[in-house]
């Protein structure tokens, strides 16, 4: 398995499919055989920001990389995307394609909505990993923080988040060696749309803090943690976790907030693992 700047960036990612969704359509993508893997991207990101990683989990298993509502090719479905929401249209492309049971891995903004999926769907849920994502509901200066990034958004001002955030999401001593990627990122993020954008960040905004959850849920969790990641405090979330009866960690020493492309054989070998053993 080799990943490097030049394939990450050059791969076309897998033709989109669509389901038509309440006003709009979902866009996804479903490859490979074998036990089904959920791929949910995070905030500012789309489904291909999964490319070589979807790839490389599609030798083994099947593999469905999701537009989440509002990024992507997916269209906004109502002004306030909450994550219950979100968890709605996952299922409704889950049982278009007869998906019974899955792993739901969400990056982000996509492990919040993997919490709703698990909240509302427990029976259909082989497992979760929470990918550089917590349970915390937000924070009032997150909620400030996002009524922000909402004011930029209108101000046709975006450009201004991609620039902050996306080089954000790798730990700092990596941003020389992933340029590249953060540049790809940012072309990424801007194939969203500004009205998508606004509607999950009022979703998220709202949700629901999910740490009871994951201490009752009784379900397999796969916990994978960047030690340098800027976003999330390593040492705040390490404690929690901790707390699953049934849980697993993967701390990546060098990676930020994008493991699955700062150290992705850590991460494709982790969820392999994970997968097999809670088959």
């Amino acid at each position: 398995m080799c990943f490097t700047a030049n394939n990450i960036i050059n791969i076309q990612f897998l033709t989109a499919m669509q389901l038509p969704y309440k006003t709009s359509t979902i866009h996804y993508s479903d490859t490979g055989k074998g036990t089904t893997i959920v791929l949910l991207h995070g905030y500012l990101e789309t489904r291909e920001i999964w490319t070589n990683f979807a790839a490389e989990l599609s030798k083994t298993f099947r593999v469905i990389a999701i537009d989440i509502p509002g990024h992507g090719l997916s269209g906004k479905i109502a002004n306030v995307h909450t994550m219950d929401l979100l968890a709605d249209a996952v299922n409704e492309v889950l049982a278009s394609l007869l998906v019974n049971k899955a792993l739901i891995v969400g990056h982000s903004m996509g492990g919040y909505v993997a919490l709703s999926y698990l909240a509302n769907y427990r029976s259909k849920v082989l497992g979760l990993c929470l990918f550089h994502s917590t349970p915390f509901a937000d924070t009032d200066e997150k909620k400030a923080n996002r009524n922000r990034e909402i004011d930029i958004i209108k101000q046709g001002k975006q450009e201004i988040l991609f620039n902050t955030n996306i080089p954000k999401g790798f730990a700092t001593d990596n941003l020389g060696t992933f340029n590249e990627q953060v540049q790809w990122a940012k072309q990424v993020a801007a194939t969203c749309m500004p009205d998508g954008i606004i509607a999950i960040l009022e979703g998220m905004k709202i949700r629901t803090d999910r740490q009871q959850l994951l201490k009752e849920a009784n379900a397999p969790i796969l916990y994978i943690l960047g030690k340098k990641d800027n976003y999330i405090p390593y040492n705040v979330i390490i404690e929690v976790a901790k707390h699953p009866p049934i849980g697993e960690i993967l701390s990546l020493e060098n990676s930020g907030h994008m493991g699955f492309i700062e150290e992705p054989e850590a991460c494709i070998n982790a969820l392999k693992t994970f997968v097999i053993c809670h088959s």
